[in-house]
């Protein structure tokens, strides 16, 4: 599995992912699940680059750590996820 930064940045540069919508989904620990928000919503953090940015529903701003990124959909399939710790795929 590719690290999430190198995933992300491949999103951002390649020219042929472009018409393609995409959707992180990153652990909540204050609702203790998995929230989905469009990657067109999320923003880098220019002080650190190990964060993301976004503004929830409520407009609140939010800074979350890129290792809490569990999966990235792209146009509706799955094109990278995360196991949660401790879970070995078989």
């Amino acid at each position: 599995m590719i690290p999430i930064h190198e995933c992300l940045s491949r999103i951002r540069w390649d020219a042929q992912l472009a018409p393609s919508r995409f959707v992180i989904g990153y652990w909540d620990r204050v609702a203790g699940r998995v929230l989905y928000a469009d990657l067109r919503e999320v923003s880098r953090d220019a002080d650190n680059p190990a964060f993301f940015d976004l503004l929830d529903e409520a407009g609140a701003a939010h800074s979350i750590p890129s290792h809490r990124v569990r999966e990235v959909w792209q146009d509706g399939k799955l094109i990278w996820q995360r196991h949660p710790p401790g879970d070995i795929p078989a």
